[in-house]
């Protein structure tokens, strides 16, 4: 067993939410043992390695990866959570009228602070109709090179 590995007691909790590895009866070649692989998760998730760094010991990095990634979409994590979180509540190890965010990790969108919608019609992609001088003044607005949109400052 290693650092991160889930003991017993903890892969039994957990176990019966994961996809039957043999399709129940149905055809299709099995899947990896899912507990390595959870393993793995949790190695590169404590860790915060790339991928490709995830010890073999857990299999290939890809498949974790791509379990990581189906779990996650099927929903499959959040209700492993939802039923951990309702088994303390239960037993009374949790207080759900009590719950704290860390602020200082959560990035919140520009829109966030108020900034209006903005409009009007994308740029062209290639060279700016009008010389290039006309708009090197203007900031630059948008994440994707031929989807910018160019904003005048604020009572230009």
């Amino acid at each position: 067993m290693y650092r991160f590995d889930l003991t017993d007691a903890e892969w039994e909790r957990i176990a019966g939410f994961f996809p039957d590895r043999y399709h129940h009866g149905r055809p299709g070649h099995p899947w990896n043992d899912h507990r390595p692989l959870v393993d793995g998760l949790l190695w590169h998730l404590h860790t915060g390695a790339p991928w490709p760094d995830t010890p073999e010991r857990y299999g290939p990095w890809q498949t974790v990866y791509d379990r990581f990634n189906r779990w996650r979409a099927d929903g499959t994590w959040a209700r492993i959570l939802e039923a951990l979180l309702l088994g303390l509540d239960r037993a009374g190890g949790i207080d759900r009228e009590f719950w704290c965010v860390d602020a200082t990790i959560s990035r919140a969108h520009v829109s966030a602070a108020g900034a209006g919608k903005k409009t009007g019609p994308a740029a062209a992609v290639g060279r700016p109709g009008g010389g290039a001088s006309r708009r090197a003044g203007r900031p630059c607005v948008g994440s994707f090179p031929g989807r910018l949109q160019y904003q005048d400052a604020p009572g230009r």
